[in-house]
């Protein structure tokens, strides 16, 4: 339903540029949609100066809660505090439903998915996938054939990037199956938001989020080999120097579980152990925000100092658990990603719900030459990189950078796809202090897997916040919204 607007003040520069873009609150420059009619009239009543005054409480609390990221190869420092947006994005529960039923269907999908290329590999010998793309992905690990994950589940977390097309279409950008990161900034906006807008977050039925580290300790415990009743449990970091270490550090204190490092862990019998003034305590189930390259020196990369010797072992003997399980970035590699459609299709017998971004491998003779004539048009990514990097949005580049990534399009074509530059939606954003500029955003709901599927109401808004931007993520000058899903 549309509702009338008068366009205030704060509003006079905004155009919902409804022919190029689907615009979240304006349908057309006099209308705007329902469910933001009492958001538009909360602002309407504010001033710029008290719109930047509760922006300051935001900035304060984010502050005081140490909530950073960081930026490597910043000029002026690598610790930042995450740049947040004082707008809500509001979800409908018509739409949440279907986000919400789409991303079940994908996420069973590819966990089937993942339990066959594992063991019989039917869907390699029917064709419907290339083998050689699978077997050859940088994530595929040949050292876990056979083995059986607790529940037969591998992604146990999940982060898919979900975007609207002009028409307002919900697609799936990618998939995230690795190391999901962002969950801490989602649960962080949400308090933040009550702090700077009390009145207004109590006039929406809002659902709520704030149960999602006893949801995640559940799944930990679900897939426990041993203790079911009483699991130890432990979040294993990289380290301080992690982009994403707030957020491990946030996680384990959320969920009551020990925070370790790689260093931390001993290796006995096949039993993994953490050190404690103590003695020695049996770990049961790790959450590893570590990649499986760094979990073990005697198994992957013989340089890593940030995982545990034997760490493999003990996992491969049934005694400790890890989420997600090894082998998982397979299913998240880019090129992988093209084929999701098909993989619901072969294990479920449905069409997707949520679909793809139309998207050309590299790897493809014809499509090569396509991308390679199309540079300009398409937007270039690598098939396994994150946050924004190795890629390239062709219309905002210059020749120079179109030419260098041509070089690395023939020279390793199975690393690379296209898509075309998708209009994301765009979003009111206090950005310039003066008044609401539209920005575009994406969302990345989480989800939860062991014995069943569950997905928290809302998830990580990000928002360009630079004007004209198409790159949401915060390693690239992006942040972040509080997401509201409505109840009905």
């Amino acid at each position: 339903m549309l509702v009338e607007n008068s366009r205030p003040h704060l509003f006079d520069i905004y155009n919902p540029q409804t022919s190029r873009f689907y615009d979240e609150m304006f349908a057309t420059d006099q209308t705007v949609w329902e469910h933001y009619n009492t958001l538009l009239h909360r602002f309407n009543e504010l001033s710029p100066a008290e719109i930047e005054a509760r922006k300051q409480i935001v900035n304060v609390f984010f502050l005081n809660q140490g909530i950073t990221f960081t930026v490597y190869g910043a000029d002026e420092g690598v610790e930042r505090i995450f740049p947040f947006d004082i707008v809500p994005r509001i979800v409908p529960a018509s739409e949440w439903d279907i986000i919400e039923r789409g991303l079940t269907q994908r996420i069973t999908a590819l966990n089937l998915f993942l339990f066959d290329l594992y063991h019989e590999q039917k869907i390699l010998r029917d064709k419907v996938v290339p083998a050689e793309l699978v077997l050859g992905s940088k994530h595929f690990r040949r050292e876990f054939m056979g083995v059986n994950p607790p529940l037969g589940v591998y992604i146990h977390i999940t982060g898919s990037d979900i975007i609207r097309d002009g028409h307002g279409n919900y697609l799936v950008l990618e998939d995230n199956l690795r190391c999901p990161s962002g969950v801490s900034y989602m649960l962080e906006n949400r308090q933040a938001m009550k702090r700077a807008f009390p009145t207004l977050f109590s006039n929406y039925r809002v659902r709520p989020i704030e149960n999602y580290p006893q949801e995640l300790v559940s799944i930990l415990q679900q897939i426990a080999p041993s203790n079911p009743d009483n699991p130890s449990i432990a979040l294993l970091t990289p380290g301080i120097y992690n982009s994403a270490y707030f957020e491990h550090s946030f996680l384990a204190r959320q969920m009551g579980i020990e925070l370790v490092e790689g260093r931390d862990l001993i290796v006995n019998d096949n039993k993994v152990y953490t050190r404690t003034t103590r003695g020695l305590k049996r770990i049961d189930v790790i959450y590893r925000r570590v990649d499986d390259d760094f979990l073990d020196p005697l198994v992957f990369r013989s340089d890593s100092k940030l995982g545990t010797p034997g760490l493999i072992n003990a996992y491969r003997s049934g005694n400790v658990a890890l989420a997600n399980a090894i082998g998982t970035g397979v299913a998240d590699d880019k090129v992988i990603y093209s084929f999701v459609p098909q993989i619901i299709k072969y294990y479920l017998g449905e069409d997707p719900i949520l679909p793809n971004v139309p998207t050309y491998l590299a790897s493809d003779p014809q499509d090569l030459v396509y991308i390679l004539e199309n540079l300009d048009k398409l937007v270039v990514k690598a098939a396994n990189e994150s946050g924004g990097y190795g890629m390239l949005v062709g219309p905002h580049a210059t020749q120079a950078q179109r030419d260098q990534f041509a070089v690395l399009l023939k020279a390793d074509p199975r690393n690379y796809v296209a898509q075309p530059t998708i209009a994301l939606s765009r979003h009111p954003a206090f950005a310039n202090d003066t008044s609401f500029t539209g920005c575009h955003i994406d969302l990345r709901p989480y989800v939860l897997y062991g014995e069943t599927v569950k997905i928290v109401p809302g998830g990580l808004t990000r928002v360009a916040l630079t004007p004209g931007s198409l790159v949401v993520n915060s390693s690239q000058g992006g942040g972040s919204k509080d997401t509201w899903v409505l109840f009905d």
